[in-house]
């Protein structure tokens, strides 16, 4: 813990010393404080009415509306990963799925370690399987025009809320507020791509005196960007064949071209002095398409090679320049939830619920062809759709029980029926076909991405049945305790008991000490229980296609090669903290945390297909999900606010910083290769991450500066032969904008992110292929990116 502190300090006192950094919409919390208020009533980590972000056991951080429309993105992902240093998302431009879906992590966890509330119930997962099997929920699928607050638990709480709440909860909070307000905006790189387009409205109507009712609706329409060279083979083949007209680049890196149109609803109404239904909801649908990479005629013998079927055809006459597969996809999400609550006495509150969430998403490419089917090959191919569903039913209860102490004990209490399924889709029969021409060594499948074939599709659920406990005690004004237990049983895999308690001192008004210690786990999904996949690669130094398979683990193939049932994740959790507020406007917090993981998910290494298995896919090598080792992460987080009267105007400054260590503690070198692995996990995310803003509003005028710091890293590249890695050193963007409130109805905020069109270091490992800035980076990487927003209110 010695080197947490001391790293700490470093980072901060450097942070303090060299940047400005804050934002002129800061939290509802800093603003509460500046007044000597202790901020806003929390709801997550907590069933008790009266918390505050200052006095819960565990550290929450809020973030109102205005912060979250501070950011140029309309994804929730980016948002949140600029505000929060312990959030980190990337943009993995050509990653099949996940150039659309991405994957996000908190304290440096895998994404689907983190739970998902919406108004407190359980958002639904999204369909993708992405980095390393992790099936987590679409940010980007919640418009954040309907976005009241966000409130992030920074702490274990599956005893409280169930599978997936190891690294901590992001509960989203939709706007009820009665009144109209639109926005509209336009953003665009420095170097003249990537323009998007972005308009949403929201209308919240009183339902007289027992109830609202809110609506949003938003539009998001994103060009493509493209950070690319020309690919050294492509200038090659340029130079070699003069009368012939090669695309300048041949394959596009950067953000996917990407339309999305999403919407919420969120009311209650009244029925009765102890009865009132509610219902919220949202909806997303959308489409995009990403490159892959070129096909070269002169270098791509699983192609453009002759074959003995098809006696005298050559993919020359179809593509005499090479073919850059589209890889486009269409996405919805819908998440609906009803329920009724009350107050059956003034100590006795109940809350039941129903859910229903489902995620699909289908895949099509275009520019490609199947070389196994030589002359009868399609261009173009339905590939197939995955879908996730998930229906829960809730019942929570709180009783006040009276005890003679300085408050009640708040016993909440309550039960969960979970149901998932998840299905898999077959694509058009040429995508996934093994034709005639796969005997002479042309490649099977779709060219770029293998469609879901009958060995692949299917539809599986899984149902679980829980029950939990959580207490919190205020036995005198100095100290508060809690304690939390939940017992959950899945049909797949068997039961399981978490447990938490957590205890907070304050000695002195304004200062107090939180701990608390909790168990864990995450449940593995039917997806990543029962499916196998298909991928396809370009070795990055031969410059050949490769077919690579991850099986389920029950497949023959896997269970010869050491594959295991999977079990669930789990966890151990502490974390130790002081947090202090003022009257003057000063807040700040310090918490240190230790997250021991045993069993951890993840895909084991590759193999060859053994002999005695029939092969029909030609793959080179073969995987599958296991839980194989175990690691430990260590951090400290940091948060200071500041918000005072400054001349004829107001400031507020806030700084957040995070340092997360993650070490492999153990692992099964037999199924996953220990150095491999370990710089995954170890090296992958930067250990230390900033962020900080700077705010001054003066009359109707406000500036706002951002900066954001981001460590050291290590980028990993999957090759036919192996990963390759690279280590990139920090990073610094800066952000600014200035607002004008011409009336209470009408306002323009101009401004720009990356202000000084920053660029990391070169990816070398990826430039034979056209890349020029890693793929895996866990920030932006084109540049600085200018903007101009209007809004309404009404």
């Amino acid at each position: 813990m010695k080197l947490l502190f001391g790293s700490a300090m470093i980072a901060l006192q450097f942070a303090c010393a060299t940047v400005a950094w804050a934002q002129n919409e800061t939290v509802d919390a800093q603003e509460s404080q500046a007044s000597g208020d202790e901020g806003p009533i929390v709801v997550t980590g907590t069933r008790d009415r009266a918390r505050t972000q200052f006095d819960t056991l565990a550290p929450v951080d809020v973030l109102s509306k205005a912060a979250v429309a501070s950011s140029v993105s309309g994804d929730l992902d980016d948002v949140l990963a600029q505000l929060l240093p312990s959030f980190n998302v990337q943009r993995l431009p050509a990653a099949d799925g996940q150039a659309f879906v991405r994957p996000a992590t908190l304290r440096g966890l895998s994404a689907d370690q983190t739970l998902v509330l919406l108004n407190g119930k359980r958002y639904h997962r999204s369909a993708l399987l992405g980095s390393r099997g992790a099936q987590a929920p679409d940010l980007a699928s919640i418009p954040t025009a309907g976005i009241g607050r966000v409130e992030v638990l920074r702490d274990g709480a599956s005893a409280q809320y169930g599978s997936d709440a190891i690294a901590g909860v992001i509960n989203i909070l939709l706007d009820e507020a009665p009144g109209m307000d639109a926005f509209g905006q336009v953003s665009r790189y420095y170097v003249k791509d990537g323009t998007e387009y972005q308009w949403g409205m929201r209308a919240g109507i009183a339902l007289g005196d027992r109830g609202a009712i809110a609506f949003t609706g938003q539009f998001d329409r994103q060009e493509a960007t493209s950070r690319t060279r020309q690919r050294p083979d492509a200038i090659a083949f340029q130079a070699a064949n003069p009368q012939l007209r090669v695309p300048d680049p041949v394959q596009r890196w950067g953000q996917p071209d990407q339309e999305r149109v999403s919407g919420a609803v969120n009311g209650h109404y009244d029925l009765a002095d102890a009865a009132t239904f509610y219902v919220f909801g949202t909806l997303q649908q959308g489409e995009g398409v990403t490159d892959f990479n070129w096909r070269n005629p002169a270098g791509t013998a699983s192609v453009y090679g002759a074959s003995a079927g098809f006696p005298g055809f050559s993919f020359n006459t179809l593509y005499p320049t090479g073919f850059t597969p589209r890889f486009g996809t269409k996405f919805s999400d819908y998440q609906t939830v009803s329920g009724l609550r009350g107050d059956l006495s003034d100590r006795f509150h109940y809350d039941l619920s129903a859910s229903l969430g489902r995620s699909r998403i289908e895949y099509t490419l275009g520019e490609s062809l199947n070389a196994s089917l030589g002359p009868n090959s399609p261009t173009s191919f339905y590939l197939g759709r995955l879908e996730q569903r998930e229906f829960n039913l809730n019942a929570d209860f709180v009783y006040r029980l009276p005890v003679g102490t300085a408050e009640p004990v708040n016993v909440a209490f309550g039960a969960e029926r979970r149901v998932e399924t998840y299905a898999v889709s077959p694509g058009d029969p040429a995508s996934y076909a093994v034709g005639p021409g796969a005997a002479t060594g042309l490649a099977p499948n779709s060219n770029g991405f293998p469609g879901f074939g009958p060995a692949q599709s299917g539809e599986w659920g899984q149902r679980s049945y829980a029950g939990y406990v959580d207490l919190e005690w205020k036995p005198v004004e100095m100290l508060t305790l809690g304690a939390a237990g939940r017992y959950e049983d899945f049909s797949e895999f068997g039961d399981t008991f978490t447990y938490k308690f957590a205890g907070r001192v304050e000695p002195v008004h304004g200062l107090a000490a939180r701990v608390t210690y909790s168990t864990g786990f995450r449940a593995p999904t039917p997806a990543q229980l029962n499916t196998r996949q298909v991928t396809q690669g370009l070795d990055t130094r031969t410059l050949q296609i490769f077919n690579q398979g991850r099986l389920s683990p029950n497949d023959p193939i896997a269970i010869a090669l050491g594959a295991k049932p999977l079990t669930p994740e789990e966890s151990r959790t502490l974390t130790a903290g002081l947090t202090a507020q003022t009257d003057f406007g000063l807040s700040a917090s310090v918490d240190l945390y230790q997250i021991d993981l045993s069993d951890r998910f993840g895909q084991s290494a590759t193999f060859t297909v053994p002999a005695a298995f029939p092969n029909p896919d030609r793959f080179t090598s073969v995987s599958y999900f296991t839980n194989d080792f175990d690691t430990r992460t260590r951090g400290i987080d940091v948060v200071l606010g500041y918000v005072r009267a400054l001349g004829a105007g107001r400031a507020n400054l806030s700084l957040a910083y995070n340092y997360n260590q993650t070490r492999v503690r153990s692992g099964n070198t037999a199924a996953i290769p220990n150095v491999t692995q370990r710089r995954i996990f170890e090296e992958r995310l930067p250990q230390h991450n900033a962020t900080g803003t700077l705010g001054y509003d003066i009359g109707a005028l406000g500036l706002m500066l951002r900066g954001r710091y981001y460590g050291s890293w290590t980028d990993v590249t999957g090759n036919a032969t192996g990963e390759l890695f690279q280590r990139f050193g920090s990073t610094v963007l800066f952000d600014a904008s200035l607002a004008y409130k011409f009336s209470e109805n009408l306002s323009l905020r101009v401004g720009a992110e990356n202000i000084f069109d920053s660029y990391p270091d070169e990816a070398t490992n990826q430039a034979i292929r056209g890349l020029i800035y890693s793929r895996n980076a866990p920030y932006d990487t084109d540049g600085g990116q200018y903007y101009a927003r209007i809004g309404l209110r009404f």
